[in-house]
């Protein structure tokens, strides 16, 4: 349980962390496709060091939890939080549940981590396809 928080204020910050992590996934997601049509059409952000690692490190880290069969730490905290507010976990507000229906599946662990990794993949191939630039001034 997380201390000192009121019902009202645990399931406001749950809603907003699931809304962080959505974001985090269409980031993790939506770049990799802008990477590839960026790269031909000469977008020169998409080839941005801080931003092409920034998405490696994520896409990396995922994996990482994947395989080693660990729940996201975003995921816990947000639990947390729906507990501390009274909540089940998922919750039943309107961001919870159309975000929450979004984010999160019924499948096997293992099924994520083979989607993860085959992602992970295209996004290594991205790298190596259009490569990060450092941009002249």
């Amino acid at each position: 349980m997380i201390a000192g928080l009121s019902p009202t204020t645990a399931a406001w910050l749950a809603d907003a962390l699931l809304v962080f992590h959505a974001g985090i996934v269409v980031f993790v997601v939506g770049l990799l496709p802008l990477v590839a049509v960026g790269g031909a059409r000469g977008w020169a952000w998409v080839r941005s060091p801080m931003l092409r690692a920034t998405h490696l490190l994520l896409i990396a880290v995922v994996v990482a939890q994947a395989w080693l069969g660990r729940l996201c730490p975003l995921t816990i905290w947000e639990q947390a939080l729906r507990a501390a507010a009274g909540q089940p976990t998922h919750g039943e507000g309107f961001i919870a549940h159309w975000v929450g229906r979004w984010l999160y599946w019924d499948v096997p662990l293992a099924v994520f981590a083979l989607i993860y990794t085959a992602f992970a993949a295209a996004v290594v191939w991205a790298w190596w396809r259009v490569p990060p630039r450092r941009t002249r001034r």
